[in-house]
């Protein structure tokens, strides 16, 4: 079964396919510059990333305790007697109640990641108390300078608060907003770190090489959103194309021992998270789905809802806040409570999405598997006329440390697939992929676009030859074929 090669397009590396250097620039070089580019480009997109959702998780917490503080001051409002002293008094006192009723470790904000660089002279940020007392300086200083009657201080004071909330939650959208064309620029590519993703061994496309649907990438789940990213009821989205096998998405072992508790047995589900705090993030709960899809894909139905239930128990536990823990076990005890309903109805309906996609799944696989099991095989061509696969093995000995990873990728394949690649013969390499399973033969050749093994390249025609003629002749009608069925009008 043919490989449409022009899936290699959609990967952010320069393709050497369409570049034109002066005659006296070196092309290699030139392309090397050119990758060097992308893999910077790649770098600071993924930086911004992780900068922004680090920003985001400070301003989440700053919103909640300024919201937090304007309700006090609120509540504290019969308490000042027309007297700005007394007015910033309060406000203090109330910045002070606050933070007596959070954790010291809860009133900082959390470390910095490790890839993102450090701060000047490595200042570490302050607690959150400390940026509301600065917070409320700065109000004072504005309310100075306004000159405001001790009769309307404290209430220009909550006013003067709530603009800086306004403030933090439209920057807060903003850098949102921004994110998510990052994380979806992101997503769109496919780099040679995710590969993998750009084959889904449960269905090979078996449209002729060469037809405009060749050139689409298709992806294992490209509908696939998080949690994380799409809020606390995405998880029956996430999960109806879950048959995704990206290990980013895995279960830790003790999420792994976690689903294996009983739904019903609440109190053994509690002790183990109050062992194992760590498992209650968002990536958990995305992998126990994960984990639930592939049960049902088996015909583990019950095992399948089960790893549903934990997982929706985790994510709950996140919803409810910082004592989300004790109150979701509290509530789903309590005989008659009506979070019972909402938490079952939820993990109900997550469970059917996946049931009902999984019975898609396998009977596409059944009707695959009845179609040519046994006979499919990958084999590489370059499909767009004109242009031939090149295929370049890393040198042994370079000292540049892309070569020499490259290198490594190389040494790690059969023999005999090390032995056709370095004759250099196309027809060898697809001898030697020909043998392979078709999973085996995709997984090798994600290894070749991680080692730069394959290029396309123009095809030198000399065309004052009888043969050179012929191929020019046949490339430009295959051109004009192609051009006439794009613009042919749509039968429907």
């Amino acid at each position: 079964m043919p490989i449409n090669y022009s899936k290699w397009d959609a990967l952010e590396l320069s393709d050497d396919s369409d570049v034109e250097v002066h005659p006296n620039v070196d092309k290699r070089s030139f392309i090397r510059a050119k990758q060097a580019q992308i893999h910077q480009e790649r770098d600071h997109r993924r930086q911004q990333i992780v900068q922004l959702k680090y920003e985001r998780q400070i301003n989440d917490t700053l919103i909640q305790r300024i919201t937090s503080l304007i309700d006090a001051l609120k509540s504290h409002a019969s308490d000042v007697e027309n007297d700005a002293r007394r007015a910033g008094e309060v406000g203090f006192r109330a910045v002070m109640e606050s933070a007596a009723a959070i954790k010291p470790e809860d009133d900082m904000p959390p470390p910095r990641p490790e890839s993102l660089p450090a701060p000047p002279n490595n200042e570490k940020l302050p607690s959150y108390t400390t940026m509301l007392t600065t917070l409320l300086d700065q109000v004072n200083n504005a309310l100075d300078e306004k000159k405001v009657k001790p009769e309307d201080r404290y209430t220009a004071m909550i006013a003067e608060i709530g603009e800086h909330l306004d403030k933090v939650t439209e920057l807060q959208g903003e850098l949102l907003k921004k994110l998510d064309e990052l994380q979806r620029e992101e997503g769109r590519k496919i780099t040679s770190e995710s590969i993998h993703t750009g084959f889904d061994s449960s269905h090979v496309n078996k449209t002729a090489a060469g037809t405009k649907n060749d050139t689409k990438v298709e992806l294992l789940n490209p509908s696939y959103t998080s949690p994380a990213e799409a809020g606390s009821s995405s998880q029956t989205g996430a999960v109806a194309n879950a048959d995704d096998d990206d290990e980013s998405v895995d279960a830790s072992p003790a999420a792994q021992q976690f689903a294996r508790i009983k739904a019903g047995d609440y109190n053994t589900s509690m002790s183990f998270l109050s062992r194992n705090p760590q498992i209650l993030t968002e990536k958990e709960t995305d992998g126990l789905l994960i984990m639930a899809f592939d049960a049902q894909l088996d015909g583990k139905d019950d095992f399948a809802r089960q790893c549903v239930h934990q997982a929706l128990l985790l994510q709950y536990c996140r919803a409810l806040g910082r004592d989300g823990v004790a109150l979701f076990f509290k509530r789903i005890t309590t005989p008659g409570h009506q979070a019972q309903d909402v938490f079952f109805k939820d993990v109900q309906g997550t469970y059917q999405k996946i049931k009902t996609r999984a019975v898609e799944i396998n009977k596409q696989r059944a009707v695959e598997a009845s179609e040519g099991a046994g006979v499919e095989q990958i084999q590489l061509q370059a499909v767009e006329p004109g242009t031939v696969i090149n295929i370049r093995v890393p040198p042994a000995e370079s000292q540049d440390r892309e070569e020499q990873e490259a290198r490594k990728i190389f040494e790690s394949f059969s023999d005999e697939m090390k032995k056709a690649l370095e004759t250099g013969s196309l027809d060898e390499v697809n001898k030697a992929l020909g043998k392979l399973s078709v999973e085996e033969a995709e997984d090798l050749v994600g290894k070749f676009g991680e080692a730069g093994i394959l290029s396309l390249e123009q095809e030198i025609i000399d065309a004052t030859t009888e043969e050179g003629q012929a191929q020019w002749k046949q490339l430009r009608e295959q051109g004009q074929a192609t051009t006439e069925e794009e613009l042919a009008p749509d039968p429907e």
